[in-house]
């Protein structure tokens, strides 16, 4: 899961779960989502690389450089 990369479709920032598509198994799954820098904000269309995962469905993302 950790490297990565997915959209964010629910906005991520301080105080809020957002909401991460990922390319998994052929299809896509939402995962919940927060950003790893606890101030940052990331709006809804950026693509993310996945820093941390928590099992089931949390992870911690950053903007993908590029």
């Amino acid at each position: 899961m950790i490297g990565r990369e997915g959209r964010v479709t629910g906005r991520i920032g301080p105080g809020l779960v957002g909401e991460v598509m990922i390319p998994i198994r052929g299809g896509a799954e939402a995962f919940y989502a927060h950003p790893v820098d606890p101030r940052e904000e990331i709006t809804v269309g950026t693509i993310v690389v996945v820093v941390e995962y928590h099992p089931p469905r949390t992870v911690y993302v950053a903007q993908a450089l590029g």
